[in-house]
């Protein structure tokens, strides 16, 4: 017996082997499998997220950047007929500015946001055409600058604005945006402590991110530091 037992050990041995790498192959066959199905999920994911986030411009973004709804309260009166010259001028509304405009908007927004307020926008930028036709029914300098001269609306660096608490509800300026008088200048003080801190407001926030007022419109502010060419651009409607 003994002289068989080398032949045994090598036969069971053998054995062994064989089985481990029976259950070595079996063990490892569904973590391939596995392995293979989540990179394919992973991939499926990756690439749904990439037709979600993949957005084309109908614009150039190296001259314009577009302000929109919901971080600002978008009410662009010259895309209805609510407005002093009681005519629809832009075909749709959309408010667009010029990048350091944009950047810097952005910034005083954020600094509004921390007190529970937003702005909203009344104008951006304004295309040189319809420039003319404001003209054509307000030809008075005070309060619409003569297309020959060109606006800073023109030029995509001023904004016609307001402030909207969290409700966007406006918050009380003492007249209506294009209103055409006294009491919507920022000298004129007649008005009661609230419209007076509201104003103050606005103008404080504004200026600090380098944007500056007229003296006839508690609304209008500009980048005046900017220089920028007169713009003939439409945007497109979507």
């Amino acid at each position: 017996m003994l002289k068989f037992l080398p032949f045994l050990i090598i036969v069971f041995s053998a054995l062994t082997f064989i089985t481990s790498c029976k259950q070595k192959a079996d063990n490892e066959k569904p973590k391939i499998e596995h392995k293979e199905k989540t990179t394919k999920k992973q991939s499926d994911n990756s690439q749904k997220t990439k037709e979600k986030t993949t957005v084309i411009a109908d614009y150039d973004t190296t001259k314009w950047k577009e302000i929109k709804a919901p971080d600002f309260n978008l009410d662009l009166r010259y895309a209805t007929k609510n407005n002093f010259v009681k005519e629809k001028l832009y075909n749709c509304g959309r408010c667009f500015v010029r990048p350091e405009v944009y950047t810097n908007l952005v910034k005083a927004n954020e600094e509004l946001k921390t007190m529970g307020y937003k702005f909203k926008l009344y104008d951006c930028y304004r295309p040189k055409p319809f420039q003319q036709k404001l003209w054509d029914i307000k030809p008075d300098p005070n309060y619409v600058t003569d297309p020959k001269k060109g606006s800073m609306h023109n030029r995509g660096l001023a904004l016609d604005i307001s402030i909207v608490d969290e409700n966007n509800v406006e918050l009380d300026m003492g007249t209506e945006f294009d209103y055409f008088g006294k009491e919507a200048h920022h000298d004129y003080t007649d008005l009661p402590a609230n419209v007076l801190a509201n104003r103050h407001l606005l103008r404080t926030i504004m200026e600090k991110y380098g944007f500056n007022g007229i003296r006839t419109e508690w609304w209008h502010y500009s980048m005046r530091k900017l220089n920028y060419p007169i713009s003939d651009w439409v945007w497109e409607c979507n």
